[in-house]
């Protein structure tokens, strides 16, 4: 059984910066692609960032060039970087396991999300 758990959400100003973690449970990190999702309020839940087992990145046209996908292998810790935060990315974010190596393949384990506002 896999276990994903985020933290690092939190409020923020806009222009501001936040880094999010998901820890994994198990070696899981080398052998499946990863991703970041979020839900903003009343919108369907989309893909933000990705990571392959390979170490290959891809990312929302709305956020790329301001976050940053990472993961420790080591720690099997998956991170989020944002930074010049918008009040459209407040959302609930969440860190989700692929089922295998593919981002696209479809994902299979979910965190619990993690709540990020940005405002004022």
């Amino acid at each position: 059984q896999v276990q994903l758990v985020e933290s690092g959400g939190g409020l923020v100003q806009p222009g501001g910066s936040l880094r999010l973690s998901c820890a994994a449970s198990g070696s899981i990190l080398r052998i499946a692609a990863m991703g970041w999702f979020r839900q903003p309020p009343g919108k369907q839940r989309e893909l933000v960032a990705y990571i392959t087992s390979g170490g290959s990145t891809g990312y929302a046209d709305s956020v790329k060039g301001r976050f940053t996908i990472s993961r420790d292998n080591a720690k099997n810790t998956m991170y989020l970087q944002m930074n010049s935060l918008k009040s459209e990315d407040t959302a609930v974010y969440y860190c989700a396991k692929a089922r295998n190596s593919d981002y696209r393949g479809g994902y299979d384990y979910w965190g619990q999300g993690t709540q990020v506002t940005v405002s004022s």
